[in-house]
């Protein structure tokens, strides 16, 4: 005999889950309004974390009844509450982005792979490779830059050979990237 009880919901269920999600996504429009749309950034890996935590207690206030719909809002308000914190003192205060964000790291300097700074961001040659097809790079000579963003993106920065140089200013921030 087949068990479908894993198919079926308590009676109240299917409400409780619709309320419980058009109460989170009031309070996730007010506090967004409130702190700004930074909150949903990946501008750095705390701005990514938030965004996960953030999208893990929405599963779980809207899908089970622990934690309750007011226990997820307090801890919505509180990841909401930090991120508008971490980022006013990200401005004001010198050193907390230092402390709180991981800073860009240079892979390449033009087609030169640096390989203890790949090592550094846990990536073999064969992912940089797949990065560099990734941005349709067709010749390694475009290749001017390749960076790990502090997001854990990877940026290709690539121009025809003949083309000027990368502006110093746009690896400024970057581990090992002033030339």
């Amino acid at each position: 005999m087949i068990d479908w009880t894993w198919i079926r919901a308590a009676k109240d269920a299917p409400l409780m889950i619709v309320c419980s999600a058009v109460a989170l996504y009031v309070l996730l429009i007010l506090y967004t309004r409130i702190v700004g749309l930074r909150s949903f950034s990946k501008m750095s890996g705390f701005d990514f974390a938030i965004t996960i935590a953030i999208g893990s207690i929405l599963a779980s206030v809207t899908l089970w009844q622990k934690p309750t719909l007011l226990e997820g809002a307090v801890a919505l308000g509180v990841l909401f509450g930090l991120q508008f914190v971490v980022g006013n003192l990200r401005k004001r205060v010198p050193g907390v982005t230092a402390l709180v964000d991981n800073a860009p790291l240079l892979l390449t300097d033009g087609t030169e792979v640096l390989s203890d700074n790949l090592r550094r961001a846990n990536m073999t040659e064969a992912d940089l490779r797949a990065k560099l097809r990734e941005a349709n790079v067709t010749r390694l000579e475009q290749v001017r830059a390749v960076v790990m963003e502090s997001t854990g993106d990877v940026s290709v920065l690539h121009a025809p050979p003949d083309a000027p140089a990368i502006d110093n200013a746009l690896l400024a921030d970057v581990k090992e990237g002033a030339r």
